[in-house]
This record gives C-alpha cells, sequence and structure tokens, in this order.
C-alpha cells in the first residue's frame, strides 16, 4: 500500500470510537501521529492485522510497539561518547573501571565505555539497551522507596496506561494463563525475589531489570468463577530514575520475552510427545 497522503486517508482505516486505549485523546490525534511518524498504526488495538499488515507494507515491524528503534539507539549511544561516566556511576551507585561503567540488568553485568559499546552476559535487545542508556544519561538515581504504583500513575503514564496494560500486563497474564508453571519459572530465573506479604499473589516477585528501577508482578489464577488477572507495578521514583517511555520499553520488551520463551517452550513440548 503506497504511503498516505494526508492524516485523513489513516483516520479513514479507524474506527472512530476515540477508545484512547492507544494513549492518544481521539482517533484523529492518533492518526497525525501515525503521519507524522510519531506513532505506529499497530498502536491501534482496534485494527485487525490484515490491515496493520497492507498499510504497513512488508518492511515494518507491526508487532514493534517500541518508539526505540536502531537509530534512537545509536544517537543515545553518541550521547554517552560526550558523558562523564564517572560521574555517572557515582551518581548511580554503580561499578566504574578501565573506562567502563557497570552496573546490573535483571541481575547480569551490563557495561558500557566511553565510546558507546555495550559489553553484557546477556543478549543485547534495544528493550534492554535504550533504557540502559538513559539511565545512565537521565537518571537521578534515587533510591527506591518501596512505595509501588501502577504505570498510569507515573509522569506521563496515565495517557498510554491502556497500551501499556495491553501491551505488557494482558500479554504476560496470557503466558501465566497457558503456561502457569513455566511462567513461574521464568520469572524466577532472572533472580525475582519474593514481595512483602501484602502483595501476596498466586504468583508475585519483584525483577531489577535496572538497579534502581524494580518491576513487582502480581498474578491471580483463576478460581471460584473469577478470572485470572495480572498487575505490573513500578517504585514510585521509577519516572525519576527512567523515564514513562523506557518505563514503558522495560514493561513491554520483558513481556516479550516472557511470549517468545513461552512459545519455544510450548513447542519443544509438543515435539516431544510426537
Amino acid at each position: 500500500m503506497p504511503p498516505p497522503k494526508h492524516a485523513m486517508e489513516i483516520f479513514q482505516l479507524l474506527n472512530k470510537s476515540n477508545c484512547r486505549e492507544c494513549g492518544e485523546k481521539t482517533c484523529l490525534a492518533f492518526a497525525g501521529a501515525v503521519f507524522q511518524g510519531k506513532r505506529k498504526i499497530a498502536e491501534c488495538t482496534k485494527l485487525d492485522r490484515e490491515t496493520i499488515e497492507r498499510f504497513s507494507g512488508p518492511d515494518d515491524d507491526v508487532n514493534n510497539t517500541f518508539v526505540e528503534g536502531a537509530d534512537f539507539l545509536e544517537q543515545l549511544k553518541s550521547e554517552i561518547a560526550a558523558a562523564d561516566l564517572a560521574e555517572a556511576a557515582s551518581r548511580l551507585g554503580a561499578e566504574f573501571t578501565n573506562g567502563k561503567l557497570t552496573l546490573k540488568v535483571l541481575r547480569k553485568n551490563f557495561s558500557v565505555d566511553a565510546d558507546g559499546n555495550l559489553y553484557t552476559q546477556i543478549h543485547i535487545n534495544p528493550w534492554v539497551a535504550v533504557p540502559f542508556l538513559i539511565y545512565i544519561l537521565a537518571g537521578k538515581g534515587l533510591t527506591v522507596t518501596g512505595n509501588w504504583v501502577s504505570f498510569r500513575e507515573l509522569k506521563d503514564g496515565k495517557e498510554r496506561y491502556p497500551l501499556f496494560r495491553k501491551r505488557c500486563e494482558e500479554a504476560m497474564k496470557q503466558v501465566a494463563d497457558t503456561y502457569t508453571g513455566l511462567f513461574d519459572d521464568l520469572v524466577h530465573i532472572f533472580s525475582a525475589r519474593q514481595v512483602e506479604k501484602q502483595f501476596e499473589s498466586d504468583i508475585s516477585v519483584v525483577l531489577h531489570p535496572l538497579p534502581k528501577v524494580p518491576l513487582m508482578i502480581c498474578y491471580w489464577q483463576p478460581e471460584d468463577g473469577l478470572e485470572s488477572s495480572l498487575n505490573v507495578f513500578f517504585d514510585e521514583t521509577a519516572d525519576k530514575n527512567l523515564n514513562a517511555d523506557a518505563v514503558f520499553t522495560l514493561g513491554v520488551g520483558l513481556a516479550q520475552m516472557f511470549t517468545k520463551l513461552s512459545l519455544r517452550h510450548g513447542f519443544d513440548e509438543a515435539r516431544s510427545i510426537q
């Protein structure tokens, strides 16, 4: 499909319900943001996949809702080259040796040097690398308070929460519903710790995608006619140690990782019984 000539062409594809699940106030505002390249058509939760794929074209990743792409990652690396890594390490409580700043990402070492080169014990994905660099460049290094809030309570999180709910919390819940035991194993693989008693659920853990940006997952299995539910919480300092976009990326990235791992597990399991 050729690129749209104006925002109204995009608007005509939408259901015009102004549901706000995309994070924009109206469908017309969303259409304008897509036309300007600020949003992706796939972020509309009401469009069918065929329309999304036809509009997006073969080179677009319709599953990628991250605003941070390869170009943005390269931009952040260039900003790292101009930053004082020793100062950043002091501000964040990170290690700085041999010209590299090192901190823990999901409890594994993740480093960057003065040229923006990344070194890590885990696979480098944009959903990890981008928040990692933003954390170094702009994170205030505030000590976590232990006061948990939802994504919508963070600064600039309210309007994006419907999309966060769909792409992070609902995606994780689907994995937990389908592979409950596996989901429990997955969250503990990353050195998750148990939550405080008042937050206990069937599966409830705290992960540390970044040292001062903990993430708490609480999952309740279906019981007595009630549907299952899953909620993700952040420390109230998350929007100061990162920003809403980077927090969004971390949450959705984790959900996508859990989904891929669960699908791989399901395939292996099915193959083993054939």
